[in-house]
């Protein structure tokens, strides 16, 4: 199988991202890596889409460490990537990262992505629904019964009024983001902090608060879905709890927090199921579930992570299911012809 990752910049990739696990398991099994950067893509002459890319130089690295310092070490195998060859695209890039720095990138590689998936590559996630991801906005398309209450505004007013409607409580955020970055937690008593962080949020664009959720004290649950479904491996899901044990309300990783492998309870296994239909239609193939309760918080549809944690702690092959996921795919793909399945349909055969 031919498959190539979209990533921010392989100098920025670290060792416990799950791109890299990915890679490192795809390498392991004989399969043609390579993970080119979003901002590297071309549109050649003869129509193909190409790209400079880095491929595993090795398939026997014993840890993640040793695959990352393989691709950036100064003379790793490099080389042209037709990407229009190849047999999976997969779409592994943080808009978030990109927001500054080179706020055209990402939206610029889901276009490219969009035309390797009309050449019959499977891309997944499906970059068409991707550019409707493009900020937490799309995460009100999900069922009103699995979400907490939410507003989205820059009316410092809304957004207080929405506050005191919740009797002072709620979780407050930017509209675009990742790892924990920006959020606030307001409780009664805070005063004129409210404000500040109100403003604070509001500097970079449209925010967001939602209900605050009791259950959050004790942390949330990441749950990775694949093919719309809670992903399960020899009766072990791919779940853990997230929780800080300091005065920051953050269980985000990158925030501080701490982890366990739990059993998602029934209510986080309706809220996967609940999401499901959507996730499917969407062809939102793998993604990352922030559940607390009975209710999701956020999904992840770009670069949901966990997995290597996952992995680590439960000893199960998590990425050895999703590449064997795919290698599927590539088979089905190939009886149909190249092309003639879509994401949707794919993801329940």
């Amino acid at each position: 199988m031919k498959l190539t990752f979209v990533i921010n910049d392989i100098a920025t990739e670290k060792d416990n991202y799950t791109t890299i696990r990915l890679t490192r398991r795809a390498a392991a099994m004989g399969h043609d890596v390579s993970l080119v950067s979003l901002a590297d893509l071309s549109y050649e002459a003869d129509g193909s889409i190409t790209a400079d890319g880095v491929m595993p130089s090795r398939s026997d690295c014993k840890d993640d460490t040793e695959m990352l310092a393989d691709l950036q070490r100064e003379d790793a195998k490099r080389d042209r990537v037709c990407i229009s060859e190849a047999d999976v695209l997969m779409l592994r890039a943080d808009p978030a990262d990109e927001m500054l720095a080179r706020p055209w990138a990402h939206s610029s590689s889901l276009l490219f992505a969009q035309l390797a998936a009309k050449q019959g590559v499977i891309v997944l996630n499906d970059p068409f629904r991707l550019t409707d991801a493009s900020n937490k906005t799309y995460f009100q398309h999900y069922p009103a019964a699995i979400r907490p209450r939410t507003i989205i505004s820059r009316d410092e007013k809304v957004i207080t009024k929405f506050i005191e409607d919740e009797g002072g409580k709620a979780v407050i955020k930017p509209l675009q983001g990742s790892g924990g970055h920006g959020v606030f937690v307001i409780t009664e008593g805070l005063g004129s902090n409210v404000n500040q962080m109100i403003e604070a949020t509001l500097r970079d664009g449209y925010a967001i608060a939602q209900e605050y959720l009791p259950k959050a004290a004790e942390g949330d649950l990441r749950l990775i879905t694949l093919n719309g479904r809670a992903l399960k491996v020899d009766n072990t899901y791919a779940c853990i709890r997230r929780y800080n044990e300091t005065d920051d309300a953050r269980s985000n990783i990158s925030a501080g927090g701490k982890v366990e492998v739990v059993e998602p309870d029934a209510d986080a296994l309706r809220v996967a199921e609940m999401a499901g239909p959507k996730m499917i239609r969407d062809g939102m193939y793998m993604c990352g579930l922030d559940i607390v309760g009975d209710k999701m918080m956020e999904i992840n549809v770009d670069t949901p992570g966990g997995l290597c944690m996952i992995e680590d702690l439960t000893e199960v092959d998590f990425s050895g299911a999703i590449l064997e996921d795919l290698e599927h795919k590539v088979r089905m793909q190939e009886c149909y012809g190249k092309g003639a399945l879509g994401p949707h349909e794919l993801a329940i055969i």
